[in-house]
C-alpha cells in the first residue's frame, strides 16, 4: 500500500473543518481532536499516511510529542507542525530536534499552505519508494541468508582448522537442519545494507576468532569418551559413556540462525569447532518423550569419508528452502 493520506491533528473543531476544505483537492485528510487520537489513528492507519500536521498547543499533550511519537514508530510519514506566530520557537526548536520536516503558521496562506502539502506529499512518495527498495533488498538478503552463513563458515573453518574441513561443516550444515533451523528475520526499519554487512563482517570475524580459540583447547584423546567429554564441558552439559544429551538445540544452530547485529557467543561455535577438531561422523536424534525436546549426539564407529565435490551446493539451496 502506497501511502497518500494527511493526518490533521488539531483541537480546534473550526480549524479541522477549515483545514479539510482547504486541502481535500490535494489528498484524503483524516483528523484528530488529540494527540492520544492522532497516537491512535497511527497505531490503526499508519500506513495509509503520507504526511502528519498538527498544531502545537492542545490541551494534555504538545503537537511535538505526537511527531515524536510517529518518528519512532512511522519514520516514512512526513512530519509538520502549525503553530502561531508566536509560537515560533517551538516549531523552530522541533525543526533543529529533527522532529518535523517543517512548519506551517497560522493563519494560513491558501498558496503556501498547497505548495507546502505538494512538497510534503513528494517526499513521502520518495520515502515510499525507498522504503519499498530497502524492503525487497533486504528480502533477497534474508532468503540468502543462511546460505551466505554457511558459505561463511566453510571459508572460516578452511582457515582455522587444518587439513580438509568440509565434512566437518557438511555436518554442521546436516546437524543445524536436523535440529529445524529457521531462517531469522531481518527488520527493513532497522538495517540497511551497508550496515546489515558490516554487522554479518563483525560477526564473521568474532566467529573465526572464537573457533581459533576452542581449536587450541581442543585436545589429546579423541576416542568417543574423551571427545565427547570435552564437547560437553564446553556446552555447559554432561557426557555418559558414548552420548552427550543436549537440553535444547541451540548450540547446534547458533551460527546460523542468530538474529543479524547479535554478537555470537563464545559456547556458540564450540559445536562447529568440535566437529572441525573431532572429525569423525557423528548421529544426532531427537529423545522420544524427552521433557524440553532433548537431542542425543553420538558418535559413530565409521571412517569419516569425503563428502561429494558439490556437498555446500546442496546444502545452501536445503537452508534456501526453509
Amino acid at each position: 500500500m502506497t501511502p497518500d493520506k494527511i493526518l490533521f491533528v488539531d483541537d480546534e473543531p473550526m480549524a479541522i473543518k477549515y483545514f479539510e476544505r482547504l486541502v481535500s483537492p490535494l489528498a484524503p485528510v483524516i483528523t484528530a481532536l488529540s494527540v492520544e487520537q492522532g497516537k491512535q489513528i497511527l497505531r490503526e492507519r499508519g500506513a495509509e499516511i503520507a504526511v502528519l500536521v498538527s498544531d502545537q498547543r492542545m490541551p494534555g499533550a504538545h503537537g511535538n510529542e505526537l511527531l515524536g511519537y510517529a518518528r519512532e514508530f512511522h519514520p516514512g510519514i512526513v512530519r509538520m507542525l502549525t503553530t502561531a506566530y508566536s509560537e515560533l520557537g517551538e516549531a523552530i526548536e522541533a525543526i533543529n530536534s529533527g522532529e518535523i520536516y517543517r512548519y506551517i503558521t497560522k493563519p494560513w496562506d491558501l498558496g503556501s499552505l498547497h505548495a507546502d502539502l505538494r512538497n510534503a506529499l513528494e517526499l513521502a512518495n520518495l520515502r515510499s519508494e525507498r522504503d519499498h527498495l530497502a524492503r525487497e533488498k533486504l528480502l533477497v538478503q534474508q532468503q540468502q541468508l543462511l546460505g551466505n552463513r554457511l558459505a561463511s563458515l566453510a571459508l572460516l573453518s578452511a582457515v582455522v582448522a587444518p587439513g580438509d574441513s568440509s565434512a566437518a561443516v557438511q555436518r554442521y550444515a546436516q546437524s543445524a537442519l536436523a535440529a529445524g533451523l529457521s531462517a531469522p528475520t531481518l527488520s527493513w526499519h532497522q538495517w540497511d545494507h551497508a550496515g546489515f554487512l558490516q554487522a554479518e563482517t563483525q560477526r564473521g570475524i568474532a566467529i573465526a576468532r572464537d573457533l581459533a580459540r576452542w581449536q587450541a583447547q581442543f585436545e589429546g584423546d579423541r576416542t568417543p569418551g574423551r571427545a565427547l567429554a570435552q564437547l560437553a564441558q564446553a556446552l555447559g552439559t554432561e557426557a555418559q559413556g558414548d552420548s552427550l544429551r543436549l537440553a535444547s538445540t541451540a548450540p547446534l544452530t547458533a551460527l546460523l540462525d542468530s538474529a543479524p547485529g547479535q554478537p555470537p557467543q563464545s559456547a556458540d561455535s564450540a559445536w562447529l569447532a568440535w566437529l572441525l577438531w573431532c572429525n569423525a561422523p557423528v548421529q544426532l536424534q531427537p529423545e522420544a518423550g524427552a521433557a524440553g525436546g532433548g537431542w542425543t549426539i553420538k558418535l559413530l564407529d565409521a571412517p569419516a569419508g569425503a563428502p561429494a565435490a558439490d556437498w555446500l551446493e546442496r546444502s545452501i539451496e536445503d537452508l534456501a528452502g526453509l
